[in-house]
Order: C-alpha cells, then sequence, then structure tokens
C-alpha cells in the first residue's frame, strides 16, 4: 500500500516545478531588466567593491521576490503569475525614478558608493514591494 503523501507529492511536483520554475524565470528576468534599464553598472560596481550598489541590488532582489512570491501563492494560473510578476519590475522602475527625482543624481551617488542614497532607494523598493504584494493578495 503506498502512502497518501507521496501519492500527493507525486501528484503535485509536476504544478511546483512548473510554478516554481516560471516564478524564478520571471525573478531573474525582472532583476535583470532592472539592471539593464538603470543607469549605473550594477554589477561592475559591486564586483569593485562598491557597497552601495550591492546594497541597492540586493534591494532589487528581495524587492521584486516579495511580490512574486505572493503572485505565485495566489495566481490563479501562469498568466496571472506573469502579468504580476511584470508589474512587481514596472513598479520596482518606478521607486528608482521616484526615489531618483527626490534625492537628485542617484545613479551617481550610488556610483560613487554613497550609502545614504542607497539605503533610502532600498526602503523605497522594499516599501513599494511591500505594498505590490499586499494589493494582491487584497
Amino acid at each position: 500500500m503506498t502512502d497518501p503523501a507521496l501519492l500527493a507529492f507525486a501528484a503535485g511536483l509536476p504544478d511546483f516545478l512548473l510554478q516554481g520554475s516560471a516564478a524564478l524565470l520571471v525573478w531573474a528576468a525582472a532583476v535583470g531588466l532592472y539592471v539593464l534599464l538603470t543607469p549605473h553598472a550594477e554589477f561592475k560596481l559591486v564586483r569593485a567593491g562598491n557597497a552601495a550598489a550591492g546594497l541597492s541590488l540586493a534591494g532589487v532582489a528581495v524587492g521584486v521576490a516579495i511580490p512574486v512570491a505572493v503572485a505565485l501563492a495566489t495566481a490563479h494560473s501562469l498568466v496571472d503569475l506573469l502579468v504580476w510578476g511584470i508589474g512587481a519590475a514596472v513598479l520596482q522602475l518606478l521607486a528608482f525614478r521616484v526615489t531618483d527625482m527626490i534625492l537628485r543624481g542617484l545613479p551617481q551617488r550610488i556610483a560613487d558608493g554613497e550609502m545614504a542614497a542607497a539605503t533610502v532607494l532600498v526602503g523605497v523598493k522594499l516599501g513599494a514591494s511591500l505594498l505590490t504584494a499586499a494589493a494582491l493578495v487584497g
């Protein structure tokens, strides 16, 4: 006799793999898009030891992951997940632009290693992310 837990695992594994893979792809694509569209070269700056760029990049990674995770938990379909994942990426880019308008010269300030600017940017990214996630549940 087969354990019901193993049967449930086997039955759910394909959906888990499909949805988990889709969420990872959406997350990676959103972070990649953000890196491509911001004027400073995050990975180059991080490799050079720029802590402000590292903090900013970490804020994007977490800031996109939060609403993508909530979309994954609440989505009724893969299309649902994709739409909200793209929405999360757009909101992160918007958070960057709004913060740049307030702080002026944000890309250069991050490139110069200014931790205060990076910290404010991460706060805005995470705040926007949490609000987006809450709206998804909503």
